[in-house]
């Protein structure tokens, strides 16, 4: 019977990383990172599995249902792998709020599984960063939730223009849908056609308003809603919800980033929505503005309510969590990547020169391991011009010799492939 040949590709969806990808991939999470911990933020990881029902109660209707990749464990429970981040760090903090000191400021770097048709810059399985603050109702913690969120884009060094947050407040929304009357069913409904409202014409944005049974002057202050430019605009198109508690907060938080000299980075769009049902106060995204890659980079909120489902008081949360991919693919429509050097240059490569040396260039490479260096020792004899040779195509700017001669002379060369200097070391 003949043996059976199988795929050498990856799952559709998913990716290998070579090391090339995956020094990429580090360089993205290294500056999160960093940056997260100069906030005073703690790294932390929850499961990759987790109850189904955890993200069917809050995560919305196609994180939570038709994407969200689920089977039976061995005890019958239906589990599903991560698809996000809130509801299970929401998990977490449910356990141990009581005994925190607050507010309690949390990040992690995750992989995550969602069952979606895959396209540019969304895969089935993905990595992000996720950023959380608990246990705060102050605006200071949406202020530095957003401050984050720019000085980790900034980290990247981008050209100028190339990005913008955009803020909005689900209060203010409510408010809006309070003016115009519409039911409880109808609000789901229209929160839903509101977050398309970029994606449709205004002529299909009209008419998917009238399909909700609503009438011309509701359709009217909906439109003067979602075409205001700033929250001055706002106020002088709506006078009605000028003292809007959400308008009003977002006057405060854009009052206190233009002092902390972000005012060029940010704006205010009636157009963000967010699509998940948990977020109640600050809502926001960042977007790219690259022309061949217009679209939202990562977003996030305030969603105060969540740990009721497990059964805990309700305690304040604000959070956010930027993707790789789309990271990635900011970075390289910018050009920022083709000015990077990936390469390790803190490695060194070691040859086998001889058979004789086998033992000697073992040692060596122990005692320079011992030193703190990175070597990589070669597992085959080889001739010093291959393995300078293999070191020039690997990236390796540092080769050290160990060959007979120097063995005799009690001596191992550093050559420098950048400048061609050589350097001897006593043994």
């Amino acid at each position: 019977m003949p043996k059976k040949i199988l795929s050498n590709q990856a799952v559709k969806g998913m990716a290998d990383w070579s090391p090339a990808e995956f020094a990429l991939r580090q360089y993205i999470f290294s500056n999160w990172r960093r940056v997260c911990l100069s906030y005073g933020f703690e790294e932390y990881l929850t499961p990759i599995l987790e109850n189904a029902e955890i993200y069917r109660a809050k995560s919305g209707e196609d994180v939570g249902q038709k994407e969200l990749m689920v089977f039976v464990g061995s005890g019958g429970r239906e589990l599903a792998l991560r698809p996000e981040m809130t509801p299970s760090v929401t998990r977490l903090i449910s356990k141990i709020y009581d005994t925190c000191s607050k507010p309690i400021k949390y990040f992690s770097i995750a992989n995550f599984v969602r069952n979606e048709r895959p396209q540019r810059g969304r895969n089935r399985e993905f990595w992000q960063l996720n950023c959380d603050i608990f246990g705060s109702e102050s605006t200071l913690s949406d202020i530095e939730i957003l401050t984050l969120s720019l000085d980790l884009v900034l980290a990247f060094n981008p050209p100028k223009g190339s990005f913008v947050l955009s803020l909005n407040h689900r209060r203010l929304l409510d408010d809006l849908l309070t003016l115009v009357k519409v039911n409880h069913d109808q609000k789901l409904v229209l929160a839903r056609i509101l977050d398309k409202y970029l994606k449709l014409s205004t002529a299909d944005f009209t008419q998917c308003l009238v399909g909700l049974s609503l009438k011309t002057e509701q359709i009217n202050t909906i439109i003067k809603f979602m075409t205001a430019i700033s929250l001055e605009d706002l106020k002088h198109r709506l006078p009605e919800i000028a003292e809007s508690r959400g308008l009003l907060e977002l006057e405060k938080i854009m009052s206190a980033l233009k002092k902390l000299g972000y005012q060029k980075y940010v704006e205010f769009k009636p157009s963000v929505i967010r699509g998940f049902d948990y977020y109640d106060g600050l809502i926001f995204e960042m977007f790219d503005l690259h022309p061949e890659n217009n679209r939202a980079m990562f977003g996030g909120g305030r969603y105060n309510g969540l740990a009721e489902l497990f059964g805990a008081r309700s305690f304040p949360a604000v959070g956010f969590a930027p993707g790789d991919e789309t990271t990635k693919l900011f970075l390289e429509s910018w050009g920022v990547l083709k000015k990077l050097d990936l390469s390790d240059t803190n490695k060194y490569y070691l040859p086998l020169l001889g058979f004789d040396l086998e033992s000697e260039t073992i040692k060596l490479a122990q005692k320079l391991r011992d030193q703190g260096l990175s070597i990589e020792m070669g597992l085959e004899v080889t001739k010093v011009g291959k393995a300078l040779e293999y070191a020039n195509k690997k990236g390796i700017t540092r080769v050290v010799i160990l060959g007979s001669d120097e063995l005799q002379s009690k001596v191992y060369k550093i050559k420098d492939m950048t400048s061609g200097r050589e350097k001897k070391i006593k043994l």
